[in-house]
């Protein structure tokens, strides 16, 4: 493992002890953010990396490079039960971090005054790890991999991002200009921050830099200039250089994150009718080049963000696309834990009390496929669901309870007619990620 730089280290510290990031008020959380949560949440990540569904309570969770806590407070109440462990180099950023967990009774945390790639000191193994903002400050990434790998359990699984050498390329241009012109020398402080300001607020509105970084739509806080025009040691990455990080480091990619921003058919017309060379080429390609192609074509995404862990013998299980008539009989159904709220509950209720259809997605915006569903689907999934998980045959039985009888032959509903619709409504459920179902 290379050692890192002293000098280097010592400027990312004297920036984020300057300004701890974020600097969001102690009193603010990801609470009344599902969508944020959805991220955080480990079972998510369990569920699409490896299809198991996983209990948070007992496991241990590392935030590396924790800043002012923001990030960790979201992993605490994303994960019930879970510890949380947060290291960062900024000693301002820890103290801030602490006072943020207290503030909200989170009692189960502790952090350190640590640089990433010492975490071995810890002498402890994760469950999982968020590594969220921080790889691409680093000036060894392979290393800063390393060294989570290290503290990784097997099983375990490492969220990671690091800034698109395409998607961030306003920035990254931006901050050449003020590197140019000498303001990222040292490290930035107030005067520096005010310079920028002063430079983007004299450009005319036409000015490229300034449009493609929509100074005037963003708000635009020192903090925000610091993480972005000023930020000391930033970098942008392609594709092929993260999956070369993977294989250095040697850690095996799972997923994208944001997975559904990173389908190559998703950019074409017609998915099912492409022209003759993509018909032939796409199914012959790589993970890896399909999404190294989706950064060329589209590269909206300002995050490489994506779930690795160590090398797995055994494949993740099939999809349940791929399921046999036995595993769905034999599946256990478990609600999406962001949407297990009182307002999810209430808006179900009043839904059924009128036989309104339920629009479940508008309590996981962002994340799942816009989904409305019929009164009483979701009186047969929803409520029970609420409660506890659920065999997928006690929720056949609840739809034949709710719904006995065929409309159009006032005859009674066969089990195995009331399974199929079930099992369609999971299916869709289950792709718009409101549901994981278990075999």
């Amino acid at each position: 493992m290379s050692v890192p730089d002293p000098e280097f280290l010592e400027r990312i510290r004297r920036q984020f002890d300057h300004c701890p990031y974020p600097s969001i008020p102690v009193e603010d959380s990801y609470q009344d953010k599902p969508e944020a949560l959805y991220v955080h949440n480990m079972m998510t990540a369990f569920y699409y990396c490896r299809r198991q569904v996983v209990e948070t309570a007992g496991k241990l969770i590392l935030d590396a490079g924790c800043g002012s806590g923001f990030k960790a407070l979201a992993l605490a109440h994303a994960n019930p039960g879970a510890k949380i462990v947060g290291v960062d180099i900024s000693s301002e950023s820890v103290e801030f971090a602490k006072k943020r967990l207290q503030y909200h009774g989170i009692e189960d945390a502790e952090f350190h005054v640590l640089p990433l790639e010492e975490i071995e000191q810890l002498g402890m193994q994760f469950d999982y790890i968020n590594c969220d903002e921080v790889l691409y400050l680093l000036p060894d990434q392979v290393g800063g991999l390393n060294a989570m790998r290290s503290v990784l359990k097997p099983e375990g699984i490492l969220r990671f991002n690091l800034h698109s050498l395409y998607g961030r390329s306003m920035m990254l241009r931006s901050q050449k200009i003020f590197q140019f012109m000498g303001l990222m020398e040292g490290n930035p402080e107030d005067d520096e921050v005010n310079i920028v300001k002063d430079t983007f607020d004299a450009m005319h509105d036409h000015v490229m830099l300034k449009q493609l970084t929509n100074w005037d739509k963003v708000k635009v806080s020192k903090e925000a200039i610091l993480a972005n025009h000023l930020l000391v040691g930033d970098r942008g990455f392609s594709v092929p250089e993260v999956f070369e990080f993977l294989r250095q480091a040697q850690l095996e990619f799972f997923s994208m994150v944001e997975w559904r921003k990173w389908d190559i058919f998703s950019l074409f017309k017609d998915p099912d009718n492409l022209p003759v060379f993509w018909e032939l080429a796409l199914p012959e390609s790589t993970l890896e080049d399909q999404l190294t192609l989706i950064e060329l074509f589209h590269p909206m995404n300002r995050l490489l963000d994506i779930w690795c862990g160590h090398p797995q013998a055994e494949p993740a299980g099939p999809g349940i696309e791929d399921w046999t008539e036995d595993d769905w009989a034999g599946a256990t159904v478990y609600l999406q834990p962001q949407l297990n709220t009182a307002a999810f509950r209430a808006e179900l209720e009043r839904c059924l009390a009128v036989l309104n259809p339920f629009e479940v997605s508008r309590f996981l915006p962002g994340v799942g496929i816009s989904a409305l569903v019929d009164a009483t689907i979701a009186g047969t999934l929803f409520l029970p669901l609420l409660e506890k998980p659920q065999p997928v045959q006690a929720l056949v039985e609840r739809w034949q309870q709710l719904h006995p009888i065929e409309p159009t032959t006032l005859e009674p509903i066969p089990f195995e007619s009331a399974f199929a619709l079930v099992q369609s409504a999971l299916t869709n459920l289950e792709a718009g990620s409101y549901l994981f179902l278990a075999r």
